[in-house]
């Protein structure tokens, strides 16, 4: 039903912007004898852009996705320095949560003992939040002359964010399509009736390889409704721990995340650039980029991996 729902969301947005999209160019027909209506024509193409390149984003995202995500801002070493650039990376996120329409909500907030954050934990609610937000996993660099420093010395500054996405309560879904059934003839006590005739039921589940028998009922109908009860308790905790495994990989891979391997950096002195090491996206206002704006650098890395994705699938 989720699925359902994001696919009919997507459709409905194809299709108002095919609409805007004609509008446009029946505005753009007016403005060639009007133009003071070029400005309006150059901000509903600029509006339009905005949205086709968040739906191609889109078509990188798998199930997982869609997701609301957890996100942890840790500061690396350094004192008082380390946890203001925490508590800069919390406001910049905060404020792009805002442009992008999510709700969010700090569940553990510690702030430090002279300034900035020791640590922060948020969830982050909205269509596709852990999707976009995975782009922002890792240890992002500030290099800025330190607002804590009489000396007016420059210092370079790391914190670790950390994305995960939001666990969910697993529904198993049992499709007839995914089973085989092997009916035979029970071997176990129960009486001439249960050994004469095919009454025990093996249910083959194909997407797992999960095998279930049940031969102690009287009837076959009985033993196929018990074999099911036990696949589906089966099934449920295979697909918990699922996502515990995934869970666990993504925790293996924050035990990766060292200071040195930075995916960004954040240069605020002697010029002043923000720059992702991942894809080479870089922009020289780092104060737009550090007030939210941030969609840049998340679309050239979505695109990368969706690029790197298509390349291995040829390979």
């Amino acid at each position: 039903m989720a699925r359902m729902a994001a696919l009919r969301r997507d459709l409905e947005e194809l299709e108002t912007l095919e609409r805007e999209l004609r509008d446009l160019v029946e505005l753009e027909e007016l403005a060639e004898e009007d133009e003071s209506l070029a400005p309006e024509v150059e901000r509903e193409f600029r509006r339009l852009e905005q949205r086709l390149n968040d739906l191609e984003l889109r078509i990188t995202f798998t199930e997982e996705d869609q997701r609301n995500a957890i996100v942890s801002i840790h500061p690396g070493a350094g004192g008082t320095e380390s946890m203001d650039w925490a508590e800069m990376l919390f406001r910049m996120y905060t404020r792009w949560f805002e442009r992008k329409g999510f709700k969010y909500k700090v569940l553990n907030l510690q702030p430090g003992e002279e300034a900035g954050i020791k640590d922060v934990t948020m969830l982050v609610e909205g269509p596709y939040a852990y999707g976009y937000l995975k782009a922002e996993r890792g240890v992002h660099r500030l290099v800025r002359i330190s607002p804590f420093d009489a000396s007016r010395r420059r210092h370079t500054s790391f914190a670790s964010v950390f994305v995960y996405p939001e666990t969910e309560e697993v529904e198993v879904e049992i499709r007839d399509d995914e089973l085989k059934i092997d009916t035979f003839r029970s071997s176990g006590p129960g009486g001439q009736h249960m050994q004469k005739n095919e009454t025990a039921v093996r249910i083959t589940h194909l997407p797992t390889g999960i095998v279930v028998t049940c031969q102690s009922e009287r009837s076959q109908h009985q033993n196929k409704e018990t074999a099911l009860k036990i696949l589906r308790a089966r099934l449920y905790e295979y697909y918990k721990q699922k996502e515990r495994e995934k869970l666990k990989d993504i925790e293996q891979e924050k035990g990766e995340i060292a200071w040195g391997r930075q995916i960004r950096s954040y240069v605020l002195h002697p010029y002043r650039m923000v720059k992702d090491h991942r894809t080479g996206y870089e922009v020289g206002n780092a104060d737009a980029v550090l007030d939210g704006d941030l969609d840049g650098f998340i679309r050239a890395y979505l695109l990368q991996q969706l690029k790197q994705r298509k390349a291995k699938e040829k390979a």
